[in-house]
């Protein structure tokens, strides 16, 4: 147990603005442990060097069988402790996904982690999926993408009595979870965090979406 060390494990739906939170923290030299790219170092190291969606399935399935559903989780808690004791005492998680990889590092972490869940209206999450330059998504694979991450059973000990079976964290709602509300962009957000900062006489309103662009969004 570390008192002086934070952990922000970053959750968010596809769309959510996750990513961008990360980077925006990233921006301020905070170092981030990406669990995708453990998967990715792992598959290197293995000799696979070119990546699909196919081999990059096949190839979580074989190393879960080999080193245990949780495999990504424990490589992730030993990054965070390498970085650690080099001194760091800000951290970030990218890509925490289940229950069961939260319990994990809630145990290893129990003063120093907290969830931050990025939450967007889902038609405006899929309207950044169809804008943004890579990879951009149309609405049949941006609803598609959901269901996975919904359904998507990532081990056979993730269930709870309380809890959905197949459910990601960014859907559950956790004690010590953070809700930040993404459907006014990040820009607006930085604007919101700097007013804050002022003291009341020197604040001044800021601009928010018209009443019809909040209707939209939430359609």
């Amino acid at each position: 147990m570390n008192n002086d060390v934070k952990i922000l494990a970053i959750v968010g739906m596809s769309g959510s603005g996750k990513s961008t939170a990360v980077e925006y923290l990233t921006d301020h030299n905070i170092p981030k442990i990406y669990f995708g790219g453990i998967i990715y170092k792992a598959m290197a190291e293995a000799g696979i060097t070119e990546i699909t969606p196919e081999n990059q399935r096949e190839f979580r399935e074989a190393i879960r069988a080999k080193e245990g559903n949780d495999f990504v989780v424990k490589r992730a808690i030993a990054d965070v402790h390498n970085l650690i004791n080099a001194g760091q005492k800000r951290i970030v998680l990218d890509g925490v996904y289940s229950w069961t990889e939260y319990k994990i590092l809630r145990k290893e972490f129990p003063t120093e982690m907290t969830v931050v869940a990025i939450v967007a209206p889902k038609s405006l999450r899929r309207k950044r999926l169809a804008e943004r330059p890579e990879r951009p998504f149309n609405a049949q694979e941006a609803a598609e993408r959901d269901l996975q991450k919904i359904t998507r059973q990532v081990d056979e000990h993730a269930v709870l009595d309380d809890l959905p079976e197949r459910q990601p964290l960014a859907e559950i709602r956790v004690c010590d979870q953070r809700h930040i509300g993404n459907a006014d962009g990040i820009e607006y957000s930085k604007a919101r965090q700097h007013r804050e900062r002022r003291t009341p006489e020197r604040q001044r309103p800021l601009r928010q979406p018209a009443d019809n662009e909040r209707r939209r969004d939430k359609a």
